[in-house]
């Protein structure tokens, strides 16, 4: 039931059409969304997210996320989000891409507590923040969104060494590569995954690797 999305992505229609598939449904789903860091001014987040909300058809978010670093001031975004958050137009805010340098400082602007979550890319050919991504998030007790856990057009091809293990994998399990991929990248409590999915095949597919 988690949607993600973000005003970057197709320039706020993919927002659209999601608030169309969750009109009369909205408290079925958990909702997230991303400013852009050109956007990321007090002002400019907070113009940004009532941008979002008319997009989405909703009155608020369930996490709003600044989708990467960029040039305005972490003090002015995470003040955008508090303020969103004391208005109620935000549950819960967050952060994407984001290392464990810019958690530091993201720590030391806000305090304990009140980041939710850092979306991080994370697949079987991407395991950079198990070494020290993960270990900050848990100790912090941020949770990490792990986005395209297909990779990019790069899952294990079947023929590969790689796929070919993740196939016997599967079929000791009666299951799928691709729910086996998921089932490992998410295997730790503070993780979990948001495959892709463009069809209710892929959704009931994905929610089974569980």
């Amino acid at each position: 039931t988690h949607i993600d999305t973000a005003e970057m992505y197709g320039n706020g229609r993919a927002e659209s059409l999601i608030g169309q598939a969750i009109k009369g449904r909205r408290d079925e789903v958990f909702l997230v969304s991303k400013v852009l860091p050109h956007n990321a001014s007090l002002a400019g987040t907070l113009r940004a997210c009532e941008q979002s909300l008319e997009r989405l058809g909703t009155d608020h978010l369930d996490c709003y996320l600044l989708h990467w670093r960029g040039m305005h001031p972490l003090e002015e975004t995470f003040a955008a989000f508090e303020m969103l958050q004391q208005q109620g137009k935000i549950a819960s805010f967050g952060v994407s891409n984001f290392d464990v340098d810019d958690l530091d400082e993201a720590l030391a602007i806000i305090g304990p507590d009140l980041l939710t979550c850092n979306q991080v890319l994370y697949h079987l050919g991407e395991r950079a923040i198990e070494h020290a991504v993960i270990p900050w998030c848990e100790q912090h007790d941020v949770a990490v969104v792990a986005y395209s856990p297909f990779g990019h057009d790069d899952f294990p091809a079947p023929q590969s060494s790689g796929g070919k293990l993740l196939a016997q994998i599967a079929a000791r399990l009666g299951a799928t590569p691709q729910q086996v991929a998921l089932a490992f990248l998410g295997r730790r409590h503070s993780v979990f995954t948001i495959p892709k999915a463009s069809r209710l095949s892929h959704v009931e597919a994905n929610a089974a690797a569980l």
